[in-house]
């Protein structure tokens, strides 16, 4: 889908966010690209970062996935705005085993308070890449408050 972002210069503005994000910074993730109405959020497998079975953990995997769709949302919102997550669904299609993971966040539909978007992991294995993910998340434009980030 094309959108029209709201501030031309959305894509600092998101790359700005990302970097203050602390929990992306402490699981090692990178921001990848961001496009208007889509982001990319790359992660090296790390052990540190797996549960008990040696896999990604679930929770590692939503948090790649929830920022890259909130990200998403944030590309085409006003520069004064903030964004929040307010529900997201997580569908698991395999376990998480692979190099590294790719969480691919776009906007289905973008709303002046509510947006909806879509998220997909895909790990890249030594075989070829494979989903492990797929999220569904609505995405909240917060006007009312100070922003920090």
């Amino acid at each position: 889908m094309m959108f029209t972002p709201a501030d031309n210069d959305f894509a600092q503005r998101v790359r700005t966010s990302f970097d203050r994000q602390r929990v992306m910074q402490t699981i090692g993730a990178e921001l990848v690209s961001v496009a208007a109405g889509e982001v990319v959020i790359g992660l090296a497998f790390r052990e540190e970062l797996t549960q008990q079975h040696g896999y990604l953990h679930a929770a590692i995997v939503t948090a790649i996935v929830d920022s890259a769709c909130g990200f998403a949302a944030y590309s085409l919102m006003p520069a004064t705005a903030a964004v929040l997550t307010i529900e997201f669904k997580v569908n698991f299609l395999a376990p998480a085993i692979g190099e590294r993971f790719v969480a691919h966040g776009r906007v289905m539909k973008a709303g002046r308070t509510v947006t909806v978007t879509t998220g997909d992991v895909i790990a890249e294995t030594a075989a070829g890449p494979k989903p492990i993910a797929t999220m569904l998340a609505t995405v909240m434009t917060v006007t009312d408050r100070p922003i920090s980030g």
